[in-house]
């Protein structure tokens, strides 16, 4: 903002001076609330870039796994092949499922912000129920994370949307819940595998 000010009585040349910037048009007004929607879109990108990248892993495990001959009935390239089936067919499916997890991780930052803003406030109860807000919530970032990545592999394997691969990977994981424990760290491992081959492969 500028504005004149008893400099020019002093320098009849100086039209105007800066003298403060900040809080008075509409952008400054609603400045926060544009800074948590670039928050909020970099989620959404970074988490669509996640689910990309582990569909077209569990794609090309799958390529392999349901070969029956193999490596004859697995596709000359499995990784690009399961990239492309990804963007072709997926793109929604992992959209939808990255903004489910973008609008609690959102929800996350805010109440960080508002923990951040209610320090020096001396309301006990505004407190707890806060810190039970970010406990419930790192919770269920923690919980869409892990049913997202099978709700993925089913939408690699199997082709179906998002919402119907989240359910059938829950009850799936249900009916093997002793089983989950292990094999999750062996699917943690593979994953670990895989990126670093794409990355060898890229770089």
């Amino acid at each position: 903002t500028f504005n004149t000010s008893n400099v020019t009585k002093l320098c009849p040349d100086a039209q105007c001076l800066f003298a403060f910037y900040g809080g008075e048009t509409a952008y400054h007004k609603y400045l926060i609330i544009l800074q948590f929607f670039n928050l909020f879109m970099f989620f959404w990108l970074a988490n669509f870039t996640i689910a990309l990248g582990q569909v077209t892993l569990a794609g090309a495990f799958a390529s392999y796994y349901w070969a029956f001959k193999k490596p004859d009935d697995m596709p000359p390239f499995p990784l690009f092949s399961s990239f492309s089936r990804a963007l072709r067919y997926h793109t929604g499916s992992l959209a939808f499922g990255s903004l489910i997890l973008a609008i609690v991780q959102v929800i996350r930052v805010i109440l960080e912000y508002l923990d951040h803003k209610l320090k020096a406030a001396e309301n006990r109860l505004a407190k707890f129920l806060l810190s039970c807000l970010k406990c419930c919530f790192w919770c269920l970032e923690k919980f869409i994370k892990f049913l997202n990545r099978n709700a993925y592999i089913m939408i690699a394997v199997y082709g179906t949307n998002f919402c119907t691969s989240a359910r059938n990977a829950f009850f799936l994981l249900m009916r093997n819940i002793i089983r989950v424990a292990v094999l999750d760290k062996v699917t943690d491992f593979l994953f670990f595998l895989g990126k670093l081959l794409i990355v060898g492969s890229v770089g």
